[in-house]
This record gives C-alpha cells, structure tokens and sequence, in this order.
C-alpha cells in the first residue's frame, strides 16, 4: 500500500518552494544586479562588439572619462525581474562577419546560463536587437602622418 499523503505533500512544498524562496525567507534580487550579469555574459561572447545603442554608449564613453568612475556593465540591457523569473533585452553592436543568427544563440545560451546558475531565476526569453555592425576602419584612428583633409 503507498502512502499518497507523504506524496502529495512533498510535491505541493516543491512547487511553492525554491532557491529564492522557501521557508526561512525570501531572496529579492535587484534588477540592476541581473543587468549587470546579463551584460557580462553578453559581452564574453566572440562577435558582440558593444552594448547598448548609440546613445547608451556616448554616455557611456562620457562616464568612463571622469575619474574614479566605474564600467556600466548593465549598459544596453533591460531586465524584468520577478520572484522566480527574468526576462532580458539586449541591444548591441555586433563585429562584421559574424553570423548574426548564431550570435543571438551564444549570448541567449551564456546569458540564461549565467543568470540562472548565479540568481537561480528562471530566464524566460533573451530578446537581442542587434543595432549596428562594426567595421575595423570604423574604429581606425588616422595615422600621425596622414594630412588633415581639412584645414
């Protein structure tokens, strides 16, 4: 004879029971920290050049410039965070040549991982917009003894 009462119970306490949130208490996890996160793992992936929007990263480029200043890490990353699920957009600058289809499945695949293995948050989607592209001569700066075109 199986005991259906003991089965029953235990999985009513799994289902309202989790990393975050069980008997002893509640974890809240700020949205600025699974921003933070989620943009390290975006930025670890080879083919994203950098994130945010052109706007983002002139402010960005500013803030770096003044002393003792930090890297906004959650730059270009917008996150909803509930008691037990995430979900992430992602705008970036993607390098020429690269595959933008398998991008957006690296930095899904490394951004889930990352913020479920460190939060344990269900992520729920990854959106990524992929804004630019960066050319290498973009980036280039004029050679010392190249003349001005302009004087």
């Amino acid at each position: 004879m199986t005991d259906t009462t003991t089965t029953s119970k235990s999985v009513a306490t799994s289902e309202t029971s989790s990393a975050l949130v069980s008997e002893q208490g509640r974890t809240t996890i700020a949205d600025t920290v699974v921003s933070k996160i989620a943009g390290i793992a975006a930025r670890e992936v080879a083919g994203v050049y950098d994130l945010g929007g052109s706007t983002a990263r002139a402010v960005g480029a500013l803030r770096e410039r003044i002393p003792g200043s930090s890297t906004n890490h959650g730059q270009g990353v917008t996150v909803e965070v509930g008691e037990r699920q995430a979900a992430v957009d992602i705008q970036l600058i993607a390098e020429y040549g690269v595959s933008i289809a398998d991008l957006a499945t690296g930095i899904r695949r490394n951004v889930v991982d990352s913020i479920e293995r460190m939060t344990g948050l269900e992520v729920t989607e990854v959106n990524v917009e992929v804004q630019d592209v960066h050319l290498e001569s973009e980036s280039a700066e004029p050679a010392a003894d190249e003349e001005p075109r302009v004087r």
